[in-house]
């Protein structure tokens, strides 16, 4: 167990790892695997790289073209966390990347991003939002900036649970749809927009959620939404059939119940938003990755990546 916890002694150290086991696994190169959107072909020039020359194209014409893209500098990627509240979730995790919370889960997914990113020489920032914009940083290439970010992670998981807060106004809800529709305003167009968020909304703010969404994709963004979910106790609901106490880890209300009282209407009411969720996600065209934290975190993230290179 000793050696297990040693390779994540830091957010640095493990990405690194990660990554290069994901580049060793491959047999082409991930590099630009994140790449925007594809616009046109031009003619292939004698002497350029033939790295984007489309054969298929060359199969039927006997011609040379080159695939373009849509924006032919390096990428600017956003990677968006909500570290609201509910994101604690489980609090006894946090920090644990063996068995991570929803927020241990982001911080280190966004780890490893940013490796990928940083070796490829695309420029990347760093987003938390709650309440509104907690921070933004700029979007920068640099092995220096990547380890600022790091920095900035690694003070995440060195939060205190709200359960743990004396101070109850220290508590952060979560209204992430306003938070959203400031991103995609201050965002680099044609950003790559990469969001962690647990989409824990009341009903009446699931409208709103969607249109933050409408509107990354409207100012040009592409998107990948990370739905980041414990499934037994948030989807599946499923705990001891006894009087439970559940705290709201964003408003520090109180409740005792009977799970099994509840159990139907609250799995039948999260199924649904997570339909809509999804829903609206292919309608704009987001990319959207159901996250069950409970099957560690490498197990989300390489199938993920190496899902996402092929497609490349």
């Amino acid at each position: 167990m000793f050696e297990e916890l040693e390779k994540y002694k830091s957010l640095d150290f493990y990405a690194r790892q990660i990554v290069e086991g994901f580049l060793t696994g491959l047999h082409r190169s991930p590099f630009h695997g994140f790449s925007v959107e594809f616009a046109e072909h031009r003619q292939y020039t004698i002497g350029e790289s033939t790295r984007n020359i489309d054969w298929k194209l060359y199969g039927r014409t006997n011609k040379l073209f080159v695939k373009r893209f849509e924006e032919e500098t390096n990428l600017r990627c956003q990677l968006v966390i909500d570290h609201s509240g509910s994101m604690f979730l489980p609090t006894e995790r946090q920090g644990d990347p063996l068995h991570p919370n929803k927020l241990t889960f982001a911080c280190y997914a966004a780890a490893v991003l940013s490796e990928l990113l940083v070796r490829q020489r695309d420029a990347f920032g760093l987003s938390l939002l709650s309440n509104g914009i907690d921070l933004q940083t700029d979007c920068r290439s640099s092995w220096v900036h990547q380890q600022y970010l790091l920095g900035l992670l690694e003070k995440e998981l060195l939060q205190p649970t709200p359960d743990k807060l004396s101070d109850k106004s220290q508590l952060r809800s979560t209204h992430i749809s306003e938070a959203l529709h400031l991103t995609a305003e201050q965002l680099h167009k044609r950003s790559l927009v990469v969001i962690f968020t647990d989409a824990l909304v009341k009903p009446d703010d699931q409208d709103p959620l969607m249109d933050a969404l409408r509107h990354l994709r409207h100012c040009k963004h592409e998107v990948i939404l990370f739905h980041t979910l414990h499934q037994q106790q948030e989807v599946r609901f499923d705990y001891p059939n006894r009087p439970t106490e559940f705290i709201d880890l964003e408003s520090g209300r109180r409740l005792k119940v009977n799970p099994s009282e509840v159990a139907e209407k609250y799995r039948d009411q999260v199924s649904r938003q997570i339909a809509d969720i999804k829903q609206h996600a292919i309608r704009y065209r987001i990319d959207y990755q159901p996250v069950d934290i409970s099957q560690g975190f490498e197990q989300v993230m390489l199938p993920y990546l190496l899902k996402r290179s092929r497609h490349q």
